[in-house]
């Protein structure tokens, strides 16, 4: 790797490690240098610059743009002036070295122009916070000297990039300069000295801040706006978070996020929140990213679960009036159409913030860029009066043809994109492969255990949080049924689809069946799969999105063998659970289906547990055989794996069966003696 490459991609990574130096895909690096032109054989000077839409932690090379440092520098003698800089951007391509890296930023002119080798564009909370405030220039003076230079708000692009060269080649002192609204920018003859110069910037601010700020920023606590405890601040965003994203999701499904940390709360029980939520986010990354403004629940801690959700319907209305509104003021014949008009921010005193997004990473990363613009207004009205861009210039960036062209570059959603799955006896077997289906589909998924060991394990190989969680749960305990329902609610904003597949198996005859072998699998299957339905129905209802309840059942729910009264009694419970919940249910636009699976032996954790050798002694065959087995006895003369079982839940759930509920899918490679009739 070019050694100003392998220096570029460590500074990056080292300063996008740190919050406090850069939000989540926020900011770019640089680095000017010479490689060998295959054509010519002859030195050819680069710009490295990260490209458009990557993060600054996690850069790797080929999240680079490489261009022509001479083409690029040439463009200042073509540019058409501020009203038509937005035709520079498509001029990058003109610039590319070879096949260019990623695709260049807006911000490629900066990097470009400004005549240093190494260059950064960050957006730290401190800088923003001087850069929003109403006397940012004087405050930058008093704070930097001359080392530090201040650019009123100018929107990113080939002006912007023009106006920080002009201050870096004037002032020969300074090491970089506040962007008014945005950021920072930083220089250095050197990868180590742009990094320091950066780490100054945002130290000084940092500093002078802490050491002047007025002791409340936002004002004195109002009454009754205290954070609750937090058990009953958590058990109260459960209970608000099916109602919320229903809000969040008027226009279209959103998968949310739950924060409540303690900056969050301590804002939103203070005195000033109501009018600083008004006054919405500055920086471009933090509104694009969480719309201009949060919607601000106007009551107490206190109030009522109820109370709180009889209140939201007016608040949303008034929401979605404000936003439209706010788009007639300002779109014209060529603006792209309205992106939809609900909240990707919801704010309630005493519980949390909730944040929406079409992933669960995009959800989180809005929460994340809303407790920086916290950070910023906290920054700025601890010296001064926070006082962002005006409404019209937001408006400009977040419809902006060039935004619009990087959301059409985003790639399809996968089928199952924006909905959330709670799988139980997910650990192993045929509940592991659906959580595993699930989630390569797209869907956030809970995988629910009575191991949570297991269940975290499991969770851990689909990957992240955002993509899945392990939690534990008793489906036979009301209580625990119930806390594994809040706990997918919290994980991921509300709940789609459910799969009712926890279960065991004792293999005994009628009169070897104890009483107590009969209750306990009537309490895992039975009684398990109507506790889990209803506590999931709530959700269902509640989010007015329609959903999905599947159950495990069995060939047994319909197929008479021997020794096997408790199981393929409980397994016809289930199966008519379907039925009756499908009856029930459709009203809300909830389907409910079953599948039953036969002779799934492969990483089965109930075969595994005992149950594959009585049955493997009831048949007569050894019981590495079982599998084998049960494929000849079926018409197909195949065996039935998990992914299977998996692949019937997918279709189920797609839009390809949208219109079918109360269907029981053998998936047993065809034993005409369980055929549905």
């Amino acid at each position: 790797m070019n050694q100003t490459v392998a220096e570029l991609l460590g500074r990056s990574n080292r300063l996008g490690a740190d919050p406090a130096n850069t939000n989540y895909a926020g900011g770019n690096t640089s680095a000017k240098g010479t490689e060998t032109d295959p054509v010519t054989g002859q030195p050819v000077e680069l710009l490295w610059v990260k490209g458009s839409g990557g993060d600054l932690g996690t850069l790797t090379e080929p999240g680079l743009a490489v261009l022509r440092l001479d083409r690029l520098r040439a463009l200042a003698s073509v540019y058409p002036g501020v009203e038509r800089e937005d035709e520079m951007v498509a001029a990058f391509d003109y610039c590319r070295h070879g096949l260019g890296g990623a695709t260049p930023s807006i911000d490629t002119a900066m990097h470009a122009l400004v005549d240093a080798p190494h260059v950064d564009h960050l957006h730290p909370d401190a800088g923003i916070a001087l850069a929003t405030a109403a006397d940012g220039e004087e405050l930058t003076a008093k704070v930097f000297g001359d080392r530090v230079a201040w650019l009123p708000w100018r929107r990113p692009g080939f002006q912007l990039g023009l106006d920080i060269s002009r201050i870096q080649a004037s002032r020969p002192e300074a090491i970089g300069c506040i962007l008014g609204g945005h950021g920072i920018t930083a220089w250095g003859a050197t990868s180590a000295e742009a990094e320091a110069n950066s780490l100054e910037i945002i130290a000084t601010a940092t500093a002078y801040l802490e050491a002047n700020s007025r002791p409340e920023p936002f004002g004195p606590v109002r009454e009754g706006y205290a954070a609750l405890p937090e058990g009953e601040r958590r058990a109260k965003a459960a209970a608000l978070a099916p109602t919320l994203r229903s809000v969040a999701s008027a226009d279209k499904p959103m998968v949310g996020h739950f924060s409540d940390d303690a900056r969050v709360l301590d804002f939103l029980a203070a005195a000033e929140a109501p009018r600083l939520t008004e006054l919405g986010t500055s920086c471009p990354d933090h509104f694009l990213r969480t719309k201009v403004k949060p919607l601000l629940v106007d009551l107490p801690a206190g109030t009522s679960v109820e109370d709180l959700i009889a209140r939201l319907p007016e608040l949303h209305e008034r929401y979605r009036a404000d936003y439209q509104a706010y788009y007639d003021r300002h779109a014209g014949p060529d603006s792209p159409v309205i992106r939809g008009a609900d909240p990707l921010v919801i704010l309630v005193p005493g519980v949390g913030m909730f944040s929406y997004g079409a992933t669960k990473q995009t959800a989180r990363v809005a929460g994340e860029f809303y407790l920086n613009a916290i950070n910023v207004m906290r920054g700025a009205e601890g010296v001064s009066s926070y006082t962002p861009v005006e409404e019209s210039e937001k408006f400009r960036i977040e419809y902006w043809a060039l935004e619009e062209a990087k959301l059409a570059r985003m790639p399809e959603p996968k089928p199952l994109a924006s909905r959330i799955a709670l799988v139980t006896g997910a650990a192993s077997g045929i509940g592991k492969a659906i959580a595993t289906r699930l989630a390569a589909e797209g869907a956030c998924v809970v995988i629910a255990d009575l191991d949570l060991a297991k269940a975290r394990a499991a969770a851990a190989e689909l990957g992240s949080s955002d993509v899945a969680v392990g939690i534990t749960v008793d489906v036979s305990d009301e209580e625990a049924v119930q806390a594994a329902v809040d706990a997918a609610v919290l994980a991921f904003g509300g709940l789609d689809l459910v799969v009712n597949n926890a279960g065991l198996s004792l293999s005994k005859s009628l009169l070897d069946t104890t009483v107590a072998d009969w209750d306990l699998q009537h309490n895992v299957m039975a009684k398990g799969s109507f506790l889990v339905s209803r506590a999931a129905a709530k959700v269902l209802i509640e989010q007015q999105l329609g959903g999905d309840v599947v159950y495990i059942s069995s060939k047994n729910s319909v197929f008479a063998g021997p020794n096997n009264i408790a199981y393929s009694a409980t397994k016809a419970d289930q199966a008519h659970q379907v039925r009756l919940l499908a009856a029930e249910l459709g009203e809300h636009g909830v389907k409910v289906n079953g599948i039953n699976p036969d002779g799934v032996v492969r990483g089965s954790g109930i075969f595994a547990g005992g149950w594959g050798a009585k049955r493997a002694a009831v048949y007569g065959v050894p019981e590495e055989d079982l599998g084998t087995y049960y494929a000849q006895r079926t018409l197909l003369k195949r065996e039935v794996l998990p992914e299977n079982v998996a692949n019937a839940v997918f279709v189920l759930c797609s839009a390809d069966l949208s219109h079918t509920t109360g269907l029981h899918i053998p998936v047993d490679a065809g034993v005409a003696a369980a055929f549905l009739r």
